[in-house]
């Protein structure tokens, strides 16, 4: 999506038309036909107030995204080789569906069995993301708030010694977030799994160190996670593994998937190693315990990409029906930054420098870049394993992988298989597209442009616009646009930034009109905003592609 900043730099290098046109919506509502001067509109007060949800310009993007498949395995297989990785699986996600997997290696370097997209491997702290559903799903059935007190659910926590004397008690909403000021703990929290729920309760009983006050940073926390599960069993008077099974797995058709090895046929299980001393050496395999909703998981490519097309499935917004089992509003809750961390700054796949800046959503990481916009994401390491699921909301695309080597390293290899996407230039985030009252107000605004009518003015405009610039300057500011640049077209290029924001630019016998505007927050929404930028002909850019998206 184009910024309203960013369009204003692209016309201030003279470049604006080809760049509206390049990324304009494609095929979205016909142009709202202006009334006959002198006459108000009318089409406003009855216009649906329905958004009509975001979509892409090109529906079969999917086999153009396809191009670069083969550049991703050998992205991924070279990376296996270099790093010793025994056994591979990842894929590519395409609007929810699996569109293309890969494998490498052994998921059992004994028995020498190949890895298959059934294969079955740990997915460690990806395991918090279905602890966050849990939480939702316990919240939005009106079974516990995010700002409840957590020892609310956890007596053993009202014991807590805080760190000064105005810290607040810690929330739901704190350890879902990673802000309860635990101190981070990912060594420490991989040899915990194993904890008894006893155990678990005689750790809470001796206390909990703080690194800073609560609700004042980013700490990531295993052990916050964990105290999420216990609530979970508290609040749904089931054991935690129990009720993600019966609420979560099973409603999305996630066989594969849980949180005991001991389920998973052993024909099926990935072995986790370590690569030491020249050769393979196979990690003891973690139990399951009371730290599982840290870390428990075990899945398999298959499900994991149904899981993340189900995450991914929460977006755009729109009006038809919610299957569940968390309504798709929770689900984009998630995928909002809700504790900031520190911005960072780092080299691309491709050499060029990238800038994230974002934080933690609910078991999830989310973070904004120059390159993609919103991006999700989270990883997962224990003995044994390294995974990562990726995806970006706006474009309908995902990422999953997964190693059985300590720790695989998959951050770099997801940056590279997303800058071969990109370079087939389908990788494009849906358009927004224009509510049926801005599509009317442009038809208004491009008639009163081409011949002006007070009655029409008063008509579309909301009660601030000709106070900011009373009717008599703005009328005189379209008649000297139009004596510059004469007869102009209602026809240009048509920019929506949201349901009630857009831009287009009217061709002119001499040059073009730029048009902004902004619809107010009233029923019928008036223009509230409205920007006239003349260009003369020598500015005007080559019809198409001068702008670099």
């Amino acid at each position: 999506m184009l910024t309203t900043a960013r369009a204003g730099l692209c016309w201030r290098a003279g470049v604006v038309a080809a760049c509206c046109a390049v990324l304009a919506p494609t095929g979205g509502p016909a142009l709202a036909q202006p009334a006959s001067p002198g006459q108000p509109a009318r089409a406003t007060e009855t216009a649906t107030l329905t958004n009509p949800p975001a979509r892409f310009a090109d529906p079969a993007r999917a086999a153009a995204l396809a191009a670069a498949f083969p550049e991703v395995d050998r992205l991924f297989a070279e990376y296996a080789r270099a790093a010793h990785v025994p056994g591979m699986a990842w894929g590519v996600i395409v609007d929810g569906r699996l569109v293309h997997t890969g494998t490498f290696g052994v998921q059992d370097v004994a028995t020498n069995t190949p890895v298959t997209p059934e294969s079955v491997f740990r997915i460690a702290s990806m395991t918090k993301s279905f602890t966050a559903v849990a939480i939702l799903l316990l919240r939005d059935e009106g079974r516990l708030a995010l700002d409840d007190l957590a020892e609310r659910y956890v007596p053993e926590l009202a014991r807590l010694r805080y760190p000064t004397a105005d810290a607040p008690r810690l929330t739901v909403r704190h350890l879902l977030t990673h802000a309860a000021g635990f101190p981070e703990d990912n060594p420490w929290g991989d040899q915990q799994l194993a904890l008894s729920d006893q155990e678990l309760g005689a750790l809470l009983g001796q206390g909990i160190p703080f690194s800073t006050s609560p609700g004042t940073a980013y700490e990531y926390s295993n052990y916050g996670f964990a105290i999420l599960g216990r609530i979970v069993t508290r609040v749904s008077d089931q054991p935690y593994r129990d009720f993600v099974r019966t609420r979560v797995l099973e409603p999305l058709g996630l066989g594969a998937s849980t949180l005991g090895a001991a389920a998973v046929p052993s024909a099926r299980l990935a072995h986790g190693y370590r690569w030491e001393d020249a050769r393979w050496k196979e990690e003891p395999p973690l139990a399951d315990g009371a730290f599982g909703a840290m870390g428990g998981m075990l899945t398999s490519l298959r499900d994991l990409s149904r899981y993340v097309g189900w995450m991914m499935s929460a977006w755009p917004p729109r009006d038809e029906a919610d299957p569940g089992p968390l309504r798709r509003s929770s689900l984009r809750e998630m995928q909002q930054v809700w504790r900031s961390s520190p911005a960072t700054a780092r080299a691309g796949a491709a050499g060029l420098l990238q800038l994230n800046a974002g934080g933690y959503g609910y078991g999830l990481r989310v973070s904004q870049t120059c390159a993609y916009g919103h991006v999700v994401a989270h990883s997962g390491g224990l003995p044994g394993f390294g995974s990562q699921m990726r995806w970006l909301p706006e474009h309908g695309v995902g990422l999953v992988a997964m190693g059985s080597l300590t720790y695989t390293n998959w951050g770099p290899r997801l940056d590279a298989a997303l800058a071969a996407l990109t370079r087939t230039g389908a990788l494009q985030p849906r358009q927004p597209q224009p509510s049926a009252a801005l599509t009317t107000m442009r038809g208004e605004v491009t008639g009163l442009l081409q011949q002006w009518d007070d009655r029409r003015a008063e008509a579309i405009a909301a009660n601030n616009l000709f106070k900011d610039l009373d009717r008599a300057r703005r009328r005189d500011e379209v008649a000297a646009l139009r004596e510059r640049h004469g007869t102009c077209h209602g026809g240009g290029a048509w920019m929506v930034e949201n349901a009630l924001r857009g831009e287009w630019v009217m061709p002119c016998e001499r040059g073009a009109i730029r048009v902004a505007i902004t619809l107010a927050p009233t029923i019928p929404p008036r223009v509230q905003y409205l920007s006239l930028t003349g260009v003369d002909s020598a500015m005007l850019p080559p019809p198409r592609g001068a702008c670099e998206q």
